[in-house]
């Protein structure tokens, strides 16, 4: 058996991933592949880096540290700063610097070929306007490439070539687990594919919604079109709302702690009904 721990985008929802992981690392469960998309990618290269329940209090502290005012500032900056930003480049609210020391600071130049876990992080190519998967070489500029949200974050160049977030083309990687060998897969997805759909009535949620449909329809036909030799569980995520969808939601942190215990009862309740 492979057993592929996929986990998707979600910005400041991604919380939720930890407790999804707490529940797996408690009962053994252990990956041979890990696929990470946006801050799935983030999330992902921790636990590829210890795949083992150690890395929960890691997770759980970066979390946290980030959501308070003396941790890194990865997603955001003072008010002035972003108005300031978005006029000069016009391109973009935040610095990616902060995020991207952050992830030095943590991983310095670690590599894909050290990790003691297959792992592979999705980004969108500008130029090819692909789907890229990085699989070698360091891995910080591949998650930062992966975590560029448009308008958020600049586009991140990697050798030559530009990315953006990983979540414009492949949000939820199900199928690349399979083409990948899992033959058990588990998803960590941040809950927004449980979220009804309403006719957006502002120009700004007028992306949002047709992304959220982009989105959905690929997971959801992967998941359709999975080979019956594969068992997938899609573990539920708690503590999220449409709220944490508006820009100055992705900024708030102030429910993490919340978030990763609800969604680890969840996922703990899932798993003792499921496997």
């Amino acid at each position: 058996m492979t057993t592929a721990f996929v986990l998707g985008g979600g910005g400041v929802l991604g919380a939720v991933e930890v407790g999804m992981l707490r529940a797996l690392l408690e009962r053994g469960v252990t990956p041979d592949v890990v696929l990470g998309t946006s801050v799935g990618a983030l999330n992902g290269a921790m636990v590829a880096r210890e795949p083992r329940i150690s890395v929960i209090d890691k997770l759980t502290a970066l979390w946290q540290g980030v959501g308070q005012a003396q941790g890194p500032q990865v997603y955001g900056d003072s008010a002035l700063r972003t108005v300031r930003r978005a006029m000069a480049t016009g391109t973009h609210l935040w610095s990616s610097k902060p995020l991207r020391q952050a992830l030095d600071d943590e991983f310095g130049g670690i590599t894909f070929e050290e990790l003691p876990v297959r792992f592979q992080v999705c980004a969108a190519s500008i130029e090819r306007a692909a789907e890229h998967w990085f699989d070698s070489g360091p891995v910080v500029p591949a998650v930062v490439a992966s975590a560029a949200v448009p308008g958020l974050l600049p586009p991140a160049r990697v050798d030559g070539e530009h990315y953006l977030d990983g979540g414009i083309v492949n949000s939820i990687p199900l199928g690349r687990a399979v083409q990948l060998g899992a033959t058990r897969v588990f998803v960590l997805q941040v809950g927004r594919i449980d979220r009804p759909l309403t006719v957006p009535r502002r120009p700004w949620e007028v992306a949002r919604v047709s992304f959220e449909i982009a989105r959905r329809h690929r997971f959801n036909r992967e998941l359709e079109e999975l080979p019956a030799s594969v068992e997938a569980h899609v573990l539920p995520a708690r503590g999220t709302s449409g709220k944490d969808d508006s820009l100055m939601g992705s900024r708030d942190f102030s429910g993490v702690q919340q978030r990763i215990d609800e969604t680890y009862a969840a996922s703990v309740a899932y798993l003792d009904q499921h496997t």
